[in-house]
């Protein structure tokens, strides 16, 4: 998507020229592949920030000799610098105009101490000034391309998940571990070039630990298990929770999983454009505290999702900023009861101006494996 990425990198300038930065080194990987594709592991892109229709003759992006063929596939538009350290070498070209880079951004959440002395020696009278952000709050909202890697991507966990059940896989006597990998396996027949995280197949009183990892655990009759698993498409993730039982539920089973499906209804329903964070948490919260499981309701209700698995915006009673149409998100609230057992529902959805759009399309309603 070359032309994606030139307008992003136009979008960026504005931005720097509103911060009064005469351009911006970009180190973190992820923002590098969002601006220009380059998927590599090593790489640097240095933005002029001028808005002159050589703008784009004046960006340079670097890497080094492993991904001289890549990089001119990836990346045919850009002057390309070949060598390492590369951030470094794209400073050292910015030091060649000081007149032009008066004030040089970097990612300062990205950059650590050492690395800093580092591009301060190689862009020598260039002063750098700490410019966190910038690419990560232009992800936020995504275009029409990535709502359909999303798409695919959260195309790819459903089938997994519904093969998984229609082959049994979900049975007494298997294991988490067992489960969790035949989860993945399916996710890559379905297209995805990998998982998006650690698969969490949590069974029993395992299911009340959050963030609980796949173990040797035997899954039984009677317990809740509960998945959470995502497939990468194009370098896009998707994540989904669905919490299942195996055999007849109990009441309490039945309380707490009904509960947690109302309270993600109403998460899902604030979502809109416009709305604050956390009155969006709030709305899935008050849900939960109002039945009295408050302080069984361990975390914020979702979070950003795109190149990163988690990443802005953050969902949560002490999140900041609103909602606007284009932005992907993840509404999971849950409930633990330690001990007992949890439950957690999580889709992918896409902020909407009429009404979200759920890309993760498994069923909410409580199954029986």
């Amino acid at each position: 998507m070359p032309e994606s990425h030139v307008r992003r990198r136009e979008s960026l300038r504005a931005s720097l020229r509103e911060q009064e930065l005469s351009g911006l080194l970009v180190t973190d990987l992820l923002n590098l592949r969002y601006l220009t594709g380059f998927t590599g592991s090593n790489g640097a892109l240095l933005v002029h920030a001028e808005d002159t229709p050589n703008s784009e003759d004046r960006t340079l992006f670097g890497t080094d000799g492993r991904y001289l063929t890549q990089s001119a596939d990836q990346v045919p538009e850009l002057e390309r610098i070949i060598e390492r350290p590369t951030a470094e070498a794209l400073c050292a070209r910015a030091a060649r105009e000081p007149a032009s880079y008066r004030r040089l951004g970097f990612e300062s959440q990205q950059v650590t101490v050492d690395g800093l002395d580092a591009l301060n020696a190689a862009a020598d009278a260039v002063p750098l000034v700490r410019a966190p952000g910038l690419v990560e709050q232009r992800r936020m909202v995504k275009d029409e391309g990535e709502i359909e890697a999303l798409r695919m991507a959260c195309a790819a966990a459903d089938r997994a998940l519904a093969d998984l059940l229609e082959h049994g896989g979900l049975r007494p006597g298997r294991t988490e571990r067992e489960v969790a990998r035949e989860l993945e396996d399916r996710m890559l027949d379905h297209g995805a070039a990998g998982r998006s995280f650690e698969t969490i197949v949590a069974a029993g009183p395992n299911s009340a630990i959050p963030h609980h990892r796949p173990s040797d655990a035997v899954l039984a009759e009677g317990d809740f298990v509960k998945m959470d698993f995502g497939a990468l498409v194009d370098g896009y993730h998707s994540d989904m929770t669905r919490t299942l039982i195996l055999g007849d539920p109990a009441e309490w089973q039945r309380e707490i999983y009904e509960l947690v499906h109302a309270a993600q209804a109403a998460g899902r329903a604030a979502a809109r454009p416009g709305a604050e964070v956390r009155a969006v948490d709030r709305a899935a919260r008050a849900v939960i505290e109002d039945a009295g499981y408050g302080e069984q309701f361990l975390h914020g209700l979702g979070h950003g999702v795109g190149l990163a698995v988690h990443e802005a915006p953050m969902l949560g009673g002490n999140g900041a900023g609103t909602l606007f149409a284009g932005m992907a998100v993840t509404v999971e609230p849950g409930v633990y009861l330690t001990g007992r057992g949890g439950v957690r529902i999580e889709d992918t959805l896409v902020v909407r101006d009429d009404s979200p759009e759920i890309l993760t399309l498994s069923t909410k309603q409580l199954t029986v494996a």
